[in-house]
């Protein structure tokens, strides 16, 4: 994981899209927007309705290393993540979705925090990206038909949300749904899917310091596609429990049925933990193809992060909850 931090910089002189290309302008300028109105210029700016997402990232930032993981493997280019997408909610061609998702508008845009919690809020997102300075990471993304890439996140941890409510006692789980608007994602008018997308984690997986509510990648907002204008990013876990474009958090009891699970329970257990030796039925999870390389790499147990997160699986049947 890489983690950089910002300094002061006045939201006036975030002004051309050069700066946006920017990663330190970005970032100080999303922590350190004053106001609604400087935070809701930015927004304007960034997430401008058909703006193309599919420049290629500045070179410079990968020649310098810029995005590397602590293992040294280089981040996937930009226009590889905007470019390869599952995001059912327009469309299961995964080389489309870019295309479908590119006049999404998302501002304005809430997410409403409630459940078993003592202090239920709905954030607008201006109020959410100040709650804690964004943070530039850089992680492993493992998607369960067996290809991954290096993506480099911009987010904040989730516990910082978390902790903004007060979870009550009896909260066990917490539970993420995604937006439902046909108009807005127009594959929800098939039934490809149950909408709207539910996802769900255990509390002390959500409270984990490595999960993320990402708002954007490569120093920019997230495009459509990647799931704008917040997702979930659970870096151990198959990429489709990172949920996207989130519109409501709940603190439950119960254990959340989680959309995919619900599909094909078989296919998609609840914890979802990066794992080469739990088979899927139609194809092995031992191998893995990055995206832009050829030939396969060996998966990594929790996609690589098992020092940090196995601890919290000790005396479970991974096998059995898979």
């Amino acid at each position: 994981m890489l983690i950089k931090n910002s300094d002061d910089i006045k939201s006036s002189e975030i002004t051309s899209e050069q700066n946006y290309w920017n990663r330190r302008n970005f970032i100080r300028g999303a922590v350190l927007a004053a106001t609604t109105t400087a935070t809701g210029l930015l927004y304007r700016k960034l997430n401008t309705p058909g703006r193309e997402a599919n420049k290629v990232a500045p070179p410079e930032l990968l020649a310098k290393g810029a995005y590397l993981t602590p293992e040294g493997e280089k981040a996937n280019e930009f226009e590889d993540i905007t470019n390869y997408n599952n995001f059912y909610e327009f469309s299961t061609d995964k080389e489309a979705v870019a295309r479908r998702a590119k006049n999404f508008v998302t501002r304005p845009w809430t997410v409403e925090v409630g459940g078993l919690v003592n202090k239920p809020k709905t954030f607008d997102l201006d109020d959410l990206l100040k709650i804690s300075p964004l943070e530039d990471r850089v992680y492993r993304f493992r998607c369960v038909e067996a290809w991954s890439m290096i993506i480099p996140w911009l987010g904040f941890p989730l516990a910082a949300l978390l902790k903004q409510v007060e979870p009550m006692g009896d909260a066990q789980f917490v539970k993420f749904v995604t937006l439902v608007d046909p108009e807005r994602m127009p594959n929800q008018t098939r039934d490809v899917l149950p909408w709207p997308y539910v996802e769900g984690l255990r509390l002390d997986e959500a409270m984990h310091p490595l999960t993320l509510l990402a708002a954007g990648l490569y120093g920019k907002m997230l495009p459509p596609q990647n799931g704008a204008p917040l997702r979930l990013v659970v870096p151990w876990k198959y990429g489709f429990k990172s949920i996207k474009s989130i519109v409501q958090i709940l603190l439950v009891k119960d254990q959340p049925v989680n959309t995919w699970n619900a599909v094909g329970p078989d296919e998609y257990g609840f914890y979802s933990n990066v794992n080469p030796k739990v088979t899927h039925p139609r194809w092995t999870q031992a191998t893995e193809r990055r995206i832009g390389e050829f030939g396969l790499r060996d998966t990594l147990m929790f996609n690589g992060y098992g020092d940090q997160v196995a601890s919290m699986y000790s005396g479970m049947d991974l096998k059995v909850n898979f």
